[in-house]
């Protein structure tokens, strides 16, 4: 089964304010499709936002704006298994820049990679997505939409490795993960709830 992992960064502290979006489609055996685009935001760019990720707004001054390349995106997420690592800011920047541009909203449900990697990994010092990445040996460049989303499909297929699990759903499923949703006009946020008691 196929998921899809999705990163944005930000011009600004607004979170209708992408300036960039990876999104990698992958399942156990590796990634299967990459999308990135630089986004012009249509707003300032803010010193801290930049120093983060390295992007200006001479960067995007000649890059599309979210409107025009949701279209490509929505075919990507649509009707899919999303996972982000934060996913509460990441879903949050989709909802609040549909919303922004009066766009809708696409059918998909979701889940964070940090929640899972707490259950998958106990006891790491944090589970940021660049002690992720140490821990289980993935080279990567931080703060780059398509690195951290490559990052992110790599922590959930080597997640499903460790349990033998051929299935994102049985690995959810196992550590008691429940899917947000995202729909026309409204989202529900994952859940978590007692995992069952395998562990390797």
């Amino acid at each position: 089964m196929n998921f899809v992992a999705i990163d944005f960064e930000t011009a600004n502290s607004k979170r209708d304010s992408p300036c960039s979006i990876g999104i990698v489609t992958a399942n156990k055996a590796g990634i299967i499709n990459e999308y990135y685009t630089l986004i012009n935001p249509l707003m300032e760019f803010d010193s801290f936002h930049t120093y983060i990720h390295g992007i200006t707004e001479q960067d995007v001054i000649a890059a599309p704006t979210f409107e025009e390349v949701w279209p490509e995106i929505s075919k990507l997420l649509n009707n899919q298994l999303l996972v982000a690592h934060n996913a509460s800011f990441d879903m949050s920047v989709l909802r609040h820049t549909l919303d922004r541009f009066h766009l809708d909203y696409p059918t998909c449900e979701y889940f964070c990679s940090v929640t899972l990697s707490k259950r998958v990994w106990t006891g790491l010092l944090n589970y940021k997505l660049n002690t992720l990445a140490e821990f289980n040996q993935i080279e990567f460049i931080h703060h780059d939409a398509l690195e951290d989303a490559r990052v992110a499909s790599r922590i959930v297929s080597k997640a499903m490795e460790k349990y033998a699990l051929e299935n994102v759903l049985a690995l959810n499923e196992l550590h008691g993960i429940q899917h947000g949703q995202i729909y026309q006009n409204g989202y529900v946020p994952p859940k978590t709830r007692k995992r069952t008691s395998l562990k390797k």
